[in-house]
């Protein structure tokens, strides 16, 4: 592996999964824990990676952003099996700011910016519950221009680590490891499991 900067192979690698997995290229586990430190992970789509760091939008109500709000501290986990490769990321998440929630979305489909308002995301509800509300803020919208709910936003998550992983016959996988020690990254280590 090149031993450039990280974000330049992340940048390679996810160009490359975009044309071997179009489907789910952008899918990531994000992890989380909790106050008492507790871990949950589940999958987010990334929407936009560069220096700044990688970003995903959600409900701010949802268990993943109060856990956030609780210890910004978060990783994420990118898999793509046709690629055989895996890449590791972890740092602090942040809000995004109101204007770049908003150019979001409003870019999405008219369905999920329904759909953000209708959600009530990680709590439970029925499945009638949840057409109901897509109805009435089908309704309510009708035609017009949909605001973004204040309750619905994107987070940032600024790397501090970055592991790059690479499967190799007879499971001798190659690991790359980058830290960002004062504002320059540096290989930490790279090494052969």
């Amino acid at each position: 592996m090149p031993t450039s900067e990280p974000m330049t192979i992340f940048e390679n690698w996810f160009a490359k999964a975009k044309k071997a997995e179009p489907e789910y290229y952008n899918a990531c586990s994000l992890a989380t824990v909790s106050a008492n430190g507790k871990p949950s992970s589940r999958i987010v789509l990334l929407k936009h990676a560069d220096e700044q760091g990688f970003v995903f939008y959600t409900n701010l109500k949802s268990r993943k952003s109060l856990e956030i709000k609780e210890s910004p501290h978060a990783s994420l986990c990118f898999h793509w099996g046709n690629m055989k490769k895996q890449v590791r990321i972890e740092g602090k998440a942040e809000l995004v700011s109101a204007d770049e929630a908003d150019e979001y979305f409003q870019s999405r489909p008219r369905g999920h910016r329904i759909g953000a308002w209708a959600s009530r995301q990680s709590t439970p509800c029925g499945d009638t519950d949840l057409e109901q509300r897509v109805a009435y803020f089908t309704a309510k919208f009708g035609i017009g221009k949909i605001p973004r709910p204040d309750f619905w936003g994107g987070f940032r998550i600024k790397a501090e680590r970055m592991e790059f992983w690479e499967d190799r016959k007879f499971r001798l996988h190659v690991r790359t490891c980058f830290e960002l020690k004062e504002n320059n990254w540096s290989e930490a280590w790279s090494k052969v499991r």
